[in-house]
């Protein structure tokens, strides 16, 4: 039986210009296929000069005929439901974006296995830690963060500390240590 394509808004010429815009290579090689079915070659010659099998080639003009070019690109594969719901994923993000407290998680900064058993804690299911990796990259989060800081901290003698830190470094360069180092020993 004779592969009969039933749409015609576009010709053999029209579907090869299509084939050369097309960034879906598989796509582009079905409708060079379909441009040489409408030239008059058997579904035979066809679909050996594009490298499929005729029964192929019936199968995407059927697909065609019923979808037009759209149909000739591969439909998205369904893939495996998330394991998180969209709220718990907003949930979990907001866990995130807020921090740990200390006094009641136990940790000064998240962790992927920290964040496994919130999540197991909060609901009920429990994620190893490559896919909480996976949960918080789709989510935007980096693992590089920030040096945590203790919660005890007193920051105005760090920066009394820093100041020090900085008069005395220089005070080394200018005095002893460039001293020794030209040659005079201290007697």
């Amino acid at each position: 039986m004779a592969v009969e394509i039933t749409r015609t808004e576009l010709s053999a010429s029209d579907l090869r210009r299509e084939a050369v815009r097309a960034k879906d290579a598989r796509a582009s090689r079905r409708m060079l296929a379909l441009a040489l079915v409408l030239e008059g070659k058997s579904r035979t010659e066809a679909a050996e000069s594009c490298g499929m099998d005729r029964q192929t080639l019936r199968d995407w003009v059927h697909r065609y005929n019923a979808d037009g070019l759209a149909g000739l690109t591969n439909r998205p594969l369904p893939g495996r439901q998330p394991r998180l719901s969209a709220e718990q994923m907003r949930e979990l993000a907001m866990i995130v974006e807020t921090g740990p407290d200390p006094a009641t998680d136990g940790v000064v900064r998240w962790r992927r296995i920290d964040l496994c058993a919130v999540v197991e804690r909060r609901f009920g299911m429990r994620l190893a830690e490559r896919t909480m990796g996976a949960i918080l990259h789709r989510l935007g989060f980096a693992r590089l963060s920030v040096r945590p800081r203790h919660p005890q901290s007193d920051a105005e003698a760090q920066a009394v500390y820093k100041k020090l830190r900085r008069s005395g470094a220089r005070v080394a360069a200018r005095g002893g240590a460039g001293q020794a180092a030209g040659g005079v020993v201290p007697g």
